[in-house]
Formats: C-alpha cells, structure tokens, sequence
C-alpha cells in the first residue's frame, strides 16, 4: 500500500478549517460543532460554506454564538421561501418562444429569501471578516466552480443557494452564480490550505417512491450530487488532505425546509463535536498533559 502523500503548508496556512456543505436544514449542525470548538479552544481560522452551508458559514465566520446564529436562521429559514411561485414560469415552460425562455429562469420568486438574507447580513462583506469566509458557488455559464471571498457577504449566500430552476443565478462581478451544490456539494479543495479539516456535510435522501415526474428527478438529481460529493472528498483524501468527517445522529429524511427541527439538530451538533474533541485534537496534532 502506497502511503498518502503530504500536503505541504506555508507558516501562514489555516490552522483548522470548518468545511460546510449543502443538506437543507441539516446544516445547521454546524452552529453547534463550532460553538463546542470555540469553547475548547479550537476557533476555525478559516470556514467554507456551499449552499445552505454557506448560509450557517456566515453566521460563524461573523463571530455570532450558536444561539444567536439559531434564532437568525428560525427567522430566514422557513418553506415560504419556495411558496412564492412565478406564474410566468409556467407559460415560459409551456411556450419558450413566445414568453422568451432565458437561462435566467425560475419557478420560484427570489424576492423573499433576498430580502430576509439581506435583513440577516446587512452590509457585511466577506472581506472584512476576523474569520475568513469562503463560499462556493457554481459559474451557470461555464458550470465551472466557483469561490467567492469578497463582496457582500448576503450577495454570496445568495448565490451559493441559488439552486438552478428553483430559483434564478446572482450576478456577482459580470458572472452569473447558482448554488454550489451543483460543482463542489461539500468544498473540502477550497481549504486544501488548511493544516486540518472538520466537515459538516449530508448526502440527499432518495425518494422511497418515485411516482410522479418530481420524484423522478429528485432521484436523478441527488444520485448525481451524492456521487460528486464521494468523489471529490476520495480525491482530497487522496491528495493528502487531513479531514475528519463528523456524524450526527439526525433523521437523513429531515425535510430541507423543517424549521422546527433547527433546536434538535443543533443539539446533534454539539454532541457530534464533543465526541471527537480528542480526534479533531489529534488531527491538530495538540496532545494534552497527563
């Protein structure tokens, strides 16, 4: 067996990164992870957000406290946000000529998560943060990956929650942006600077059932994103990347929009991170006196 290479780091590298990928509600575990390593001691240097990752990145790299970041996102996070239909989109999905079908298409209004993500971020910007902020996104015109580390931080989460056909890309700089998830669901090479990393990251739950068209693409759709996922965490793995992925004891079939379950999930992640303080502090190569 060959041994896994080593990643070299410059004296200035992150110490520890707290990588966050998409999975809905789920994410919010992270909240809690973090507020168990800040009271160890262990403060990220550097977090990385994708889809609603992104969304609970920021509230940790702003320096709020898993309360505070809890009781923004009850108020953010809820169903309504994919409620407010376009009934346009219809007739463009019907005839594409004639309502002048573009790549900017949406089924949903964006106004809603817009303005409450504006509300919870104001004018912060990435890169005036104490706690680097990277967040992942996806180019709609390329499909290439794409980090984002300056600008506003709400124009960003925006962008890297924008799932294509649900809702529309967010320009940001000349390029049109949609949610990470679709190039990079859980961004572990944008830290491979990084001494070590802590994942927070979910697989999609396939439909028990598919007997209708959505379901259908739901299950194409979550296989495709799963397998991306696997094979771009095998490949840092493979590239030497130090990663501790950490597991929660949280229903995998929580709905994406269950905001009741926000307290639970946060609990799961605190849980989860005190388990493996002594893991993630092997990974920084910390060992404690006797």
């Amino acid at each position: 067996m060959s041994a896994r290479p080593v990643v070299p780091h410059a004296a200035n590298s992150p110490q520890l990164a707290l990588v966050l990928g998409s999975g809905g509600v789920r994410s919010i575990a992270a909240l809690g992870v973090a507020d168990v390593l800040i009271a160890a001691g262990l403060r990220p240097d550097l977090v990385v957000g994708c889809s609603s990752g992104a969304l609970f990145g920021a509230c940790i790299a702003l320096g709020w406290t898993g309360e505070q970041g809890l009781a923004a996102a009850m108020r953010l996070w809820s169903a309504e946000l994919t409620e407010k239909k376009r009934w346009r989109a219809w007739f463009e999905l019907v005839a594409p000529t004639l309502a002048r079908f573009g790549a900017d298409f949406s089924m949903r209004d964006a106004g809603l998560i817009r303005a409450r993500v504006e509300a919870a971020f104001g004018t912060h910007r990435l890169e005036h943060l104490s706690t680097e902020l990277r967040i992942a996104a996806t180019d709609v015109v390329t499909g290439a990956p794409v980090v984002v580390s300056r600008g506003r931080i709400s124009d960003a989460v925006r962008a890297s929650m924008a799932l294509p056909f649900l809702f529309p890309s967010v320009d940001i700089d000349g390029r049109r942006l949609a949610d990470g998830v679709t190039s990079d669901p859980l961004p572990v090479s944008i830290a491979a600077d990084a001494q070590a990393i802590v994942t927070v990251g979910f697989e999609g739950a396939l439909p028990r059932r598919v007997n209708r068209v959505s379901r259908l693409v739901a299950q194409v759709s979550t296989t495709m994103i799963n397998n991306l996922q696997r094979a771009r965490v095998a490949a840092a793995e493979a590239a030497g990347q130090r990663m501790l992925h950490l597991e929660f004891d949280i229903d995998r079939r929580t709905g994406l929009w269950e905001t009741a379950a926000m307290p639970r999930i946060y609990a799961a992640g605190q849980r989860a991170a005190r388990e493996q303080l002594p893991a993630i502090r092997r990974l920084l190569g910390i060992t404690l006196a006797a």
